[in-house]
């Protein structure tokens, strides 16, 4: 059996978000080395603050400061720090319930080995130098033996305000194609589209799956289609997308290749966006040294009737 395809495969996209009152406040206090929290009607302070009480369901607006030292609740030790957290060494992920506060805010703790972290362990903020208005702005906590801080008198009125903050998110991990979609994978770098033959309902899946999600069994007779398909469905795209060299407009397709049970997606051109119909018939255009069609053009053959492909839609 060939070997299976794997590789690593990274998700990213800058998050950006507006900030209501309540965060922007408590970001914005975070800036200027003010912790706050928010007052419900029967006198609970949570922290991190919310817009609304989540046993109530009531708008909550009445900001109070809190201090910056306080308990630990409950913690875990983190041996292998990743990228992009708080410490590049082994630290303690913890809940620390800061004094004056009813609710525990989750953040790391600098500490030199599990041992010396323990559930009632008293710690204090350790702000970041560059502060921005972010959770970042505590750099971390670190034990504290000393006296309870005493917390201010803020109210949460700053001059300027955070009013929004972007968020990086990325996911790395390692994919693999699984057994049918590296055969399918693998033959297309010889230009041929292969896919499997349910036993039971005999539908032809392209890109083969491994099973039918119909009928539950697994799918190992292999089939090629195509190379010739019709074109079901289409969409006319306006907005060029980054990264992506293709002017627009352009028509994005779903291709139910000669022989397959499903359509598959693909670009057209060879053809005025606008002239691209149901039924159009296509064939598929390899670039050199590509692995995948690059498009789909016409073939120049009559329209496929619609009784041919309806079920494919």
């Amino acid at each position: 059996m060939p070997e299976v395809l794997k590789a690593p495969l990274v998700v990213e996209f800058p998050f950006t978000r507006s900030l209501g009152p309540v965060q922007s406040a408590f970001l914005t206090g975070l800036c200027e080395r003010v912790v706050l929290g928010v007052r419900t009607t029967d006198g609970r302070t949570l922290v991190p603050p919310v817009e609304y009480d989540p046993v109530t369901a009531e708008e909550i607006r009445d900001l109070v400061e809190v201090a910056p030292t306080g308990t630990v609740t409950t913690w875990a030790w983190n041996h292998e720090p990743r990228r992009g957290q708080p410490l590049d060494t082994p630290f303690a992920w913890v809940l620390v319930r800061l004094d004056g506060a009813d609710t525990a805010l989750l953040h790391a703790l600098d500490a030199p080995g599990p041992d010396a972290v323990r559930t009632g362990l008293r710690v204090r903020v350790r702000w970041a130098e560059d502060r921005t208005g972010a959770i970042t702005d505590i750099a971390c906590f670190e034990p504290y033996d000393g006296d309870p801080a005493r917390p201010g008198r803020h109210t949460g009125r700053f001059e300027d305000m955070v009013t929004g903050i972007v968020a990086p998110a990325r996911l790395d991990y390692t994919y693999s194609p699984g057994r049918a979609q590296t055969a399918y994978i693998n033959a297309l770098a010889d230009h041929r589209n292969v896919g499997e033959r349910c036993p039971s309902c005999h539908k032809v899946y392209v890109p083969p799956r491994g099973a039918c999600p119909t009928c539950g069994v697994a799918t190992t007779e292999q089939v090629d289609v195509g190379p010739h398909g019709t074109v079901t469905t289409f969409c006319i795209v306006n907005i060029k997308a980054k990264n992506l060299d293709i002017d627009v407009p352009y028509v994005y397709a779903h291709i139910a290749l000669d022989g397959a049970g499903l359509a598959l997606h693909g670009r057209i051109a060879g053809i005025p966006y606008d002239q691209v119909r149901m039924g159009l018939r296509v064939e598929p255009v390899w670039t050199e040294g590509s692995r995948y069609p690059d498009h789909y053009r016409p073939t120049g053959e009559p329209d496929a009737d619609y009784d041919t492909y309806r079920e494919l839609l």
